[in-house]
């Protein structure tokens, strides 16, 4: 039996896309010491493939003539049939594919399957991260900071304080499971309304107007779909509706007796981060002094494993089946 034929596509960074500087190519980097150290796990499948560890287009067009599978994020996706005819097997190395929609340059032969779950844990240690940093007034000390003022700020623990996560996949579930940890009372949201670990109780994305209000924090861990767009607009995050506190600083200003909700919005939306900038929610997030609007900061960890468990299961001659 012939050997499996790997490409695997690095890309280098470049602005507005992924990854967008030095600091992410080198984190999202498959290096041959990378590959090489998950393969060892898998000894059964070493004498059975080759591969090379490639950058952008540097080697791909001869490369590819003769691959069975590409291993990568952002590649061309024009012409495909023609430059690797031989392809069976995509494997993108993040959850998300829409930055290579339409599909309309799929083979019917041809399989292509993602990374679902590999952001779990790196996520979830974010979310933990961005919810204690908000409630120990961190935004806050780092403009006074700025501002060269030295001022100590109170804050209590996070016990107690109600967290609202929209999304319980595998980004939101990781989060909470930490944060539940610590105290937080979590009010999931989801669309079928299934019990999630951690959670005091879920509902369902219809029926989240119910619990903004008591909400301290919000936290999103959703992609955009039908379903989900305009989920958080500009009427939900009405200051008259959650009880805002005034936006003014002076101690003399009138604050409503309800604790302020801080939103914590987490971009699984798009890769195309210039339309993530001009998007009506990121607009929306800029006009409240108590909000923060963060990108997603994450980076695989498992993706290789993935491949190498595709690859376990080998069925004749050049026959790839994940």
């Amino acid at each position: 039996m012939s050997k499996i034929k790997i490409h695997i596509r690095n890309n280098h960074w470049k602005e507005g896309f992924l990854p967008c500087d030095l600091e992410g190519e080198k984190h999202s980097t498959i290096t041959k010491v990378e590959f090489e150290k998950g393969l060892s796990q898998y000894p059964e499948i070493k004498d059975k493939i080759e591969y090379l560890v490639d950058w952008d287009e540097d080697n791909y067009i001869t490369s590819m003539k003769e691959a069975d599978v590409l291993l990568g994020w952002q590649f061309p996706t024009n012409n495909i049939r023609e430059i690797a005819p031989n392809l069976k097997w995509i494997h993108v190395s993040s959850a998300g594919v829409n930055h290579l929609s339409p599909f309309d340059w799929m083979k019917d032969d041809l399989i292509l399957t993602n990374s679902s779950g590999v952001h779990s844990k790196k996520a979830g240690e974010f979310g933990l991260m961005s919810i204690l940093m908000l409630q120990n007034q961190m935004t806050k000390i780092v403009t006074n900071q700025k501002n060269k003022e030295f001022v100590t700020l109170l804050s209590k623990p996070i016990e107690g304080f109600k967290v609202v996560v929209v999304g319980t996949g595998s980004l939101g579930g990781s989060m909470i499971k930490h944060i539940s940890k610590l105290g937080a009372e979590v009010i999931g949201v989801n669309r079928k309304g299934n019990n999630v670990e951690g959670c005091s109780k879920v509902i369902t994305f219809d029926r989240i107007d119910e619990v903004l209000p008591v909400a301290d924090f919000l936290y999103l861990a959703v992609p955009e779909t039908e379903e989900t767009k305009g989920l958080i607009n500009k009427e939900r995050l009405d200051p008259d509706i959650l009880r805002y506190p005034s936006s003014s600083n002076d101690p003399k200003s009138p604050v409503c007796n309800q604790p302020s909700m801080i939103v914590l919005l987490v971009f699984f939306l798009s890769f195309q981060y210039p339309f993530i900038r001009e998007s009506p929610l990121t607009r929306i997030s800029f006009s409240f002094d108590n909000l923060t609007s963060t990108p997603l900061i994450t980076g695989p960890t498992e993706f290789i494993f993935m491949l190498f468990i595709g690859l376990h299961d080998i069925r004749g001659e050049h026959s790839v089946c994940p």
